[in-house]
């Protein structure tokens, strides 16, 4: 009798150390996907960077005298050397001033491209046409590479949440992830004129 107690307890013990281990291997799992995925979100954006001085050189040589836009751009540029790190995932505040630098950048990117329509010319550079492509397609890469960070995001935060993981959690310092969200500008319905 005093065996079968005992064999109860430790299988009882077992069964918690399982549970416990699995929940927390299932959140370092999901951390670690996470992190990939942010890392994935920073590859674009250093592409989207490396790409600024070719189209920045290219337009310079048709509009030399617009030099506002690339003080913008370079000054926008700047700002985020500051702003990368993974753990930026984990900090609030650090996540706003990743996304608001990288929106600046993205609006004068935008005030750049927007050139196009001062400078003829400049439409059909054949340069300027291929940077223009690439930077199109990095835009997307940019997108979607933040929304499979968000989905990631998403089911870590939710997996962290949950019982018994919670606990593990709050023990381990599992901390949530921040979220992509849009820009207060992109609610503004754009203006087109002719």
């Amino acid at each position: 009798m005093k065996n079968k107690g005992w064999i109860i307890a430790l299988a009882a013990v077992a069964v918690v150390v399982m549970v416990f281990a699995g929940g927390y291997n299932s959140l370092v799992s999901a951390r670690e996907a996470v992190n990939a995925q942010w890392a994935n979100v920073e590859n674009q954006y250093q592409r989207r960077a490396d790409l600024i001085p070719n189209l920045v050189a290219t337009v310079k040589g048709y509009a030399a005298h617009e030099d506002s836009v690339f003080t913008q751009i370079a000054d926008s540029r700047a700002r985020l050397g500051g702003t990368v790190s993974v753990n930026v995932t984990e900090d609030p505040e650090a996540f706003e001033n990743f996304q608001k630098a990288q929106g600046e950048l993205t609006a004068s990117l935008g005030r750049l491209l927007a050139l196009q329509e001062n400078y003829p010319a400049l439409k059909a550079n054949e340069n300027f046409m291929d940077l223009q492509s690439q930077l199109e397609g990095t835009e997307n890469r940019i997108a979607t590479e933040r929304r499979r960070y968000n989905d990631l995001a998403r089911s870590y935060n939710e997996g962290r949440l949950r019982f018994p993981r919670v606990m593990i959690a709050n023990m381990f310092g599992f901390k949530e992830k921040a979220y992509f969200t849009a820009d207060e500008s992109a609610r503004e319905v754009p203006k087109v004129q002719f």
